[in-house]
């Protein structure tokens, strides 16, 4: 089945946001257990940082992944 890769980026994004935290030095992080091929994709795209890790969190990269992450969040709610 083919579904648009781009729309499940933006609602795991919109989830990531939902879920995040300050993490002090490191920025704002968020827990990981979204689909990891999506993960994969906003890491490609500079919204987040490598999911391969062994933390459980991924760090929302600066402001950038943060205003996309919010402004999804927003057009879902309209």
């Amino acid at each position: 089945m083919e579904y648009d890769k781009d729309k499940v980026d933006e609602m795991v994004l919109a989830l990531l946001f939902l879920t995040m935290f300050d993490e002090g030095q490191y920025g704002t992080g968020a827990w990981k257990g979204h689909d990891w091929d999506a993960m994969e994709r906003l890491h490609a795209k500079s919204y987040i940082s490598d999911p391969k890790s062994k933390a459980k969190s991924v760090v929302v990269m600066a402001l950038l992944g943060v205003v996309r992450a919010s402004c999804m969040n927003f057009r879902q709610k309209a």
